[in-house]
């Protein structure tokens, strides 16, 4: 499809008011859920090597099993999401329930029973992948959600950035937060303890959060007729979006960041000798999120592919040069830090608003809405990138020679600096790689709109011919 073939819509002619309240309300789901995400994202690996005893190469191997069965499960839970349509909405309806099981699961990943070492290995693989599990009963509804609260590309665009703007907050806030708490904690009870009052605490204010996210947010797009799905449509529309299939992709390449998500406490901890510096890194998370205010502005002058590119080839640019300078001291290090962690947080919008506008060109081809489907690709793509990355990094901390709670050797100690400045770079390389060919833009989505109007003008003109 070309860019002359139709004559693009008007923003304003598929508009649908989106009132300020509910895009809070959308930013506080994001952000409460997302203290479920960054605490198991950043802390569970430390948690099972550090606190529970689990070897780092036993640790990947639970992680990659529960990714094996998210294979299987996260298709079979976005199916269904987009089968089962009822008065009470396609995806609120799931919104309103998983807050407690994301916040229950959560905190059971973080409790250290004093049982054997092997069934201490298998609660951690059992509670693990039940979170996973559960987790994608809320994280494929909430970024679905923002396909059916408008339909007006430039909406999509601003709720999606608001959406990362609360993940990437949720998860620099555990990052300042939880070590602290740990730290207070661990002065009035047992190390495995700390963790588990910390996680419970936080998780109870994430579920509040989720649960007013879900009270003022709404559905007003709808399919015509409601329609029904069957699995071959599901596995037509995977098929026909070529688009989505490289959007997830970029996904599961965020791996390499994930993986200094997961070492980074370990670089605090024993090359900079301070641990408590997680806090500062989670703070600049968090702040680096505020950038994401400007993702709206700069989508509307240019198109988010090029931005992204940019975003990308400075990314390898700033990477190289914080190599180049080391770790001997603490202020440039977190400089490096605060800039990358920007680049990459502004990443996260431009990334799904593309993904949500291949919708749409799914529907053109196949005649069927499968949102579920597109961003419950992106829930497991996501998943998919943080246990691999906590695969790697286990099996690339036992390769460094790491050995827990001990003076580390010179090696180790450069191969964890290694991982924290240079490696992200590959990731921004390769995702440069995949979109060198990459041709659907605001352009595309627009026609796309406008055939999706006209098919439906005529389906309304058909049944009133047929009365």
């Amino acid at each position: 499809m070309k860019e002359n073939d139709l004559t693009l819509p008007k923003d304003d002619d598929q508009s649908q008011t989106v009132a300020p309240s509910e895009y809070a309300a959308y930013f506080l789901y994001g952000f409460g859920q997302c203290f479920s995400f960054g605490v198991v994202g950043s802390f569970i690996l430390i948690f099972y090597t550090d606190i529970v005893g689990i070897s780092s190469v036993i640790a990947s191997a639970i992680f990659m099993i529960a990714r094996l069965w998210d294979a299987v499960f996260d298709p079979v839970v976005s199916g269904w999401i987009d089968k089962h349509k009822t008065t009470t909405g396609k995806f609120r309806k799931y919104m309103r329930i998983a807050p407690i099981f994301v916040a229950v699961s959560t905190v059971t990943c973080f409790i250290s029973p004093d049982i054997s070492m092997g069934g201490k290995i298998m609660y951690a693989g059992v509670t693990y992948i039940l979170w996973g599990t559960l987790y994608a009963f809320s994280d494929i509804p909430f970024w679905s959600l923002s396909t059916v609260i408008s339909k007006n590309g430039q909406a999509r665009t601003n709720l999606l950035t608001t959406a990362n703007l609360g993940v990437f907050g949720g998860i620099g806030m555990v990052g300042l937060i939880l070590p602290m708490m740990l730290t207070y904690f661990k002065q009035h009870g047992s190390p495995a303890s700390s963790y588990m009052i910390s996680v419970a605490i936080l998780m109870v204010v994430g579920f509040v959060l989720m649960e007013i996210g879900y009270k003022f947010t709404k559905e007003r797009v709808v399919s015509p007729k409601a329609e029904k799905l069957t699995t071959k449509d599901i596995v037509d529309s995977v098929k026909a979006n070529k688009y989505m299939l490289r959007i997830l992709l970029l996904f599961f390449l965020k791996i390499f960041m994930e993986m200094v998500n997961s070492i980074i406490i370990y670089f605090f901890t024993y090359n900079l000798l301070n641990a408590n510096l997680m806090s500062v890194f989670g703070l600049i998370g968090t702040f680096s999120a505020l950038g994401f205010f400007l993702i709206p502005l700069l989508t509307k002058r240019f198109k988010k592919l090029h931005i992204l590119r940019v975003l990308l080839i400075t990314d390898v640019i700033v990477r190289v040069a914080f190599f180049a300078t080391g770790y001997r001291h603490v202020v440039p290090v977190f400089i490096f830090l605060a800039i990358t962690q920007t680049l990459y947080s502004a990443t996260g919008p431009i990334i799904s608003a593309m993904l949500a506008e291949t919708v749409e060109y799914s529907e053109v081809k196949t005649g069927k809405r499968c949102e579920a489907i597109v961003f419950g690709g992106q829930t497991f793509a996501s998943k998919v990138a943080i246990a691999a990355a906590g695969a790697l990094t286990g099996l690339l901390l036992s390769g460094v020679g790491y050995q827990a709670n001990t003076t580390q050797s010179s090696t180790t100690l450069t191969g964890l600096f290694v991982i924290i400045s240079i490696l992200p770079a590959l990731g921004s390389l390769l995702r440069l790689w995949v979109l060198a060919k990459y041709d659907y833009t605001e352009d595309e989505f627009h026609d796309c709109m406008k055939i999706i109007e006209e098919r439906r003008v005529k389906a309304e003109a058909d049944e009133s011919s047929q009365a």
